[in-house]
C-alpha cells in the first residue's frame, strides 16, 4: 500500500471516529443547514451544503474570500515559512493550521469534521479524491490571474452569491473611482517588486496586485508588461539587472524571514539606491500578505488603500 494510500485511509478512520462521538459533543458533525446545492468548477460537479458551517481553506485567496464573506474558516493551510494567519482580515486565532499550501495535512483536515473544502486545482489537484473523500471539495482552477472568478466561484460554493457578487462590483466602482482622482494615472509607471528567498521577482499585469493596479488605470513600465512572454503574472529578475525593478513608483514587498533578507541585501546595495525611484523617495513597502498572497476582495481593497495613500496628495 503505498504512501498517499495510507494516508487516506487515516484521514477516513479519524472522520469516522469523528462523526461517531457522543451525542453531547458541542462541535457539530458536518451537516450545514439541511440543503445542498450543485457547484461545478475545476474537478466536476459537486454537491454541497447551501450554508456550511465548518469550511477548510487550502490557499490564502480563499481565507481572504471566507472572512470577506462573514465566516470564520475552521482550518486553513498557511505559506511556506508563514506560521501566522493575515493580520489584515482580524481576530483569526480559532483558525487551525492545517499544513503547508503544497501539502495540506489531510488527518487534521478530517478531525476538524469540515463540510466544505476549498482548494485549488493549481495548487492540490493531486489531493483532490482524498480530500473529496473527507467533505465536499471546491477546486477553482488557477491562481491570481482568476481571482475574480475564483471569487466569486467560492462565494456561491459558500452560499454567498449574491453578497460575492455585491462586493466585487463595490471594489471595481472603487478602483474606477480612484483612477479618477489620481492626475494622469495611465502616465504614472507602477513597479510591483516582490522579494523570495531565491529570486527577485516584477509582476506583470495578470498577477493578482498587477490587475488591482490596471482597475485602477495606473501604467506599468515597460518591462513588466510582460509583452511577448505568455505568463504574464510576474518574471524573475536577477541581481545584476536590479535597474529593472525602477518605475516612477515602486511598491516592494517581502514575506518571511529569508525573503526579507534578501530584500536587505539588495536594498542596501548601490544599483537599488541607484533607482530614479528610490532618489525621488518614492519606494514604499508594503505587506506581501496583501499585496502578494491576499487574492481576494478584502486584500484587493487594502492594495486600494496603499495606492490612495502615496498616490494622492492631501
Amino acid at each position: 500500500m503505498n504512501r498517499r494510500s495510507v494516508r487516506l485511509l487515516a484521514a477516513l478512520a479519524v472522520t469516522a471516529a469523528a462523526l461517531t462521538a457522543c451525542s453531547s459533543d458541542p462541535v457539530p458533525a458536518a451537516t450545514g443547514d439541511g440543503g445542498t446545492q450543485q457547484i461545478t468548477h475545476a474537478m466536476g460537479t459537486t454537491t454541497v451544503p447551501l450554508h456550511p458551517k465548518r469550511v477548510v481553506v487550502l490557499d490564502t485567496d480563499k481565507v481572504d474570500t471566507a472572512v470577506s464573506l462573514g465566516i470564520i474558516p475552521v482550518g486553513a493551510t498557511q505559506p511556506p515559512e508563514i506560521d501566522t494567519f493575515p493580520a489584515y482580515l482580524g481576530d483569526l486565532s480559532s483558525v487551525k493550521n492545517v499544513g503547508e499550501i503544497s501539502e495540506p495535512d489531510l488527518e487534521a483536515i478530517a478531525a476538524l469534521r469540515p463540510d466544505l473544502i476549498l482548494g485549488s486545482k493549481f495548487r492540490q489537484e493531486k489531493f483532490y479524491d482524498e480530500l473529496s473523500a473527507i467533505a465536499p471539495t471546491v477546486f477553482t482552477e488557477k491562481v491570481g490571474i482568476t481571482w475574480k472568478d475564483n471569487f466569486l466561484l467560492d462565494g456561491r460554493a459558500l452560499g454567498q452569491r449574491q453578497k460575492a457578487e455585491d462586493l466585487l462590483a463595490g471594489y471595481e466602482r472603487r478602483a474606477r473611482d480612484l483612477g479618477a482622482k489620481i492626475p494622469n494615472a495611465a502616465g504614472i509607471k507602477v513597479s510591483i517588486v516582490r522579494f523570495m528567498p531565491a529570486e527577485i521577482r516584477v509582476y506583470g499585469p495578470d498577477g493578482f496586485s498587477g490587475i488591482v493596479v490596471g482597475d485602477v488605470g495606473l501604467g506599468r513600465p515597460e518591462r513588466q508588461k510582460l509583452a511577448g512572454k505568455d505568463d504574464k503574472r510576474f518574471d524573475k529578475v536577477s541581481p545584476e539587472r536590479i535597474a529593472d525593478l525602477d518605475g516612477d513608483v515602486i511598491f516592494v514587498t517581502a514575506q518571511g524571514p529569508t525573503a526579507e533578507a534578501q530584500r536587505k541585501k539588495v536594498v542596501d546595495g548601490n544599483l537599488w539606491k541607484d533607482l530614479s525611484a528610490v532618489k525621488a523617495g518614492k519606494a514604499w513597502d508594503v505587506p506581501a500578505e496583501v499585496w502578494m498572497t491576499g487574492i481576494g476582495v478584502t486584500a484587493a481593497n487594502k492594495i486600494l488603500d496603499d495606492i490612495q495613500s502615496h498616490l494622492i496628495t492631501a
